[in-house]
């Protein structure tokens, strides 16, 4: 699936009006698309809000932290400055129950059986793990370590990598990503090189949950990960939060971890087997999973707290359909307190991620109250507990304040790179959704280019909160910062990211500096502001397009509903 070319979406724009509010004929596609003039949009907001949330004083913004508490209360604050109305029935906040569990006096990762004397993985250097229970004392003891290829169990496309097996005490090792990431084009089984859900982290622990396993162990492999040891390792060595649940994990894993691939290649020599053949075997349809004849042990205990984190919701009402609504989405919260660096510097501050895409919900939301309320409400939500699964934007679509029948669309802002201006946009998951029209049109307003996803392999779009959204059928746009820039062009692009993700994600190193050149920056947030408030303007309801995964979720629903789309 290919995005509506430009030249297309500005062949609908011919009899386009004014440029605060006109419309254009909806032609075939079945909805307008309004021009929208230019926001007034303060880079002082940015900055001094960026600068505010990833300072030292809110300790990294982990959920049910004093952090948390700062930086809920900021928000607040900032989006009542910005001329926002409570959003939860006369309340900033909507509740999120959730429950840390922190792992401690963890044994090593010990391999028994097969060749040689039993082989013994520090944590953290060699394997990270965690458990999703909340039980005080996590043991995993003699468990039959099972390869079970990329852990997908997807009947609509043919595939099983469980077919056959009975789970019940073992341990599924797993590759990541899904079995065609190296294909060049986007088309095979598992949709080529770009990633289904299938291929990420979190569906692999809960199909080996679904399976019956006791643990689930995934071999990190940085190509098709997307991020090296060094991310997984300060990801997973704190503590960790989930959402609350009835049966208090109960139907979970024991144990769900990550093995550094020369650790992985050491297990598979101890079973006689060669993992790279095993690998190319499970990316074949008909792959039948292989039991190693070792077993895996380790043991720690829990730390287990239960408490209530927060979604910060901002309204501006809309004028003329304000029971329709356009959403915006960030995530506030980053890693906290994490692993210290060589410097000693032990709080992951997260100015990129997501310092940035907080400072753009007020930024955007300041400059549409400047320019008045749109004929559909806007709606502004500051989502919580992103790093640990998505789980504030997931409780949001479980239990949405506005009903997502009612919800046009939407945009999602995760991680803005400070930089110089590109010449082009990237779209994340590019042609799933008509809100690409929007784009095309705001993209030909800014004199850009679009630009496909460059590394579909990666499965960004299943990766940030829009997901939450997307999977309950409502439309969601992902876009990103160009390759191209303007100065330096596509190497400079490339190598902007590189570094990023290199030397400061997910690392006490991603850290404001006042030297950062914005310009980039509030060039992708104009293109928010537009799509955003063209949205806000239309009367149409744009939906997926046809064939895509979601498509038949937003129908059914829209069928169902009094009113909405």
């Amino acid at each position: 699936m290919k995005r509506l070319p430009i030249a297309a979406a500005l062949a609908l724009l011919i009899s386009a009006c004014s440029m605060n509010a006109g419309e254009n004929d909806a032609g075939s596609g079945g909805f307008d698309v309004p021009e929208i003039a230019a926001g007034d949009l303060s880079e002082d907001t940015m900055r001094r809000v960026i600068e505010k949330l990833s300072s030292d004083e809110f300790e990294g913004r982990a959920p049910g932290t004093p952090g948390e508490e700062k930086t809920v209360a900021y928000l607040i604050e900032e989006f009542q400055k910005a001329g926002l109305a409570p959003g939860n029935n006369g309340s900033w906040v909507q509740k999120v129950p959730l429950v840390e569990i922190g792992g401690q006096n963890f044994a090593p990762l010990t391999i028994a059986g097969g060749s040689g004397a039993p082989m013994r993985f520090e944590y953290g250097n060699d394997w990270v793990g965690a458990t999703y229970r909340e039980d005080a004392e996590t043991r995993l003891e003699n468990s039959e370590l099972v390869f079970v290829g990329f852990g997908i169990n997807a009947p609509e496309r043919g595939w099983n990598d469980y077919a056959g097996l009975d789970m019940k005490g073992k341990t599924a090792v797993i590759l990541v990503n899904d079995p065609d990431y190296e294909t060049e084009g986007l088309e095979g089984t598992f949709n080529g090189r770009a990633m289904t859900y299938y291929g990420r982290w979190t569906y692999k622990y809960e199909e080996a949950a679904r399976q019956g396993a006791a643990a689930a162990i995934i071999i990190h492999d940085t190509f098709p990960a997307a991020y090296g040891w060094n991310v997984v390792e300060s990801s997973w060595t704190g503590p960790q939060v989930y959402a609350q649940r009835s049966d208090k994990g109960a139907d979970q894993t024991l144990v769900n971890g990550w093995v550094q691939m020369p650790v992985a290649e050491r297990i598979f020599n101890a079973a006689g087997q060669d993992l790279t053949k095993l690998t190319a075997a499970a990316k074949q349809k008909g792959f039948k999973a292989v039991p190693l004849g070792v077993t895996a042990s380790t043991h720690f205990t829990n730390s287990i707290r239960t408490f209530e984190s927060q979604n910060v919701v901002g309204l501006l009402k809309g004028t003329e359909a304000p029971e329709e609504y356009v959403l915006y989405s960030a995530h506030w919260d980053h890693l906290g307190r994490c692993k210290p660096d060589a410097s000693g510097d032990g709080i992951c501050n997260g100015a990129v991620d997501n310092a940035t895409g907080s400072a753009a919900l007020v930024a955007l939301a300041e400059a549409s109250a400047k320019a008045g309320p749109a004929r559909r409400s806007q709606v502004f939500v500051a989502v919580t507990a992103e790093e640990s699964g998505l789980l504030g934007s997931e409780y949001y679509a479980a239990n949405p304040v506005y009903p997502l029948v009612q919800t046009v669309g939407g945009l999602n802002i995760d991680g803005l790179l400070p930089g110089g201006r590109a010449k082009d946009v990237t779209t994340v998951g590019g042609g799933k959704s008509e809100l690409d029209r929007f784009l095309d049109w705001a993209l030909s307003v800014e004199k850009r280019t679009g630009t496909p996803e460059p590394t579909p392999e990666k499965g960004y779009y299943y990766r940030s909160d829009h997901f939450s959204m997307a999977k309950r059928g409502v439309p969601m746009l992902y876009i990103d910062a160009g390759e191209d820039l303007e100065q330096g062009g596509k190497e400079a692009g490339a190598k902007m990211a590189e570094d990023y993700t290199v030397n400061r994600y997910h690392q006490p190193s991603d850290e404001y500096d006042a030297g950062w050149d914005l310009s980039g920056l509030m060039q992708q947030l104009q293109l928010y502001y537009r799509i955003g408030r063209s949205m806000a303007m239309s009367k149409g309801w744009p939906n997926w397009v046809e064939g895509d995964e979601f498509k038949a979720t937003r129908d059914e629903s829209c069928a169902a509903a009094d009113k909405g789309c």
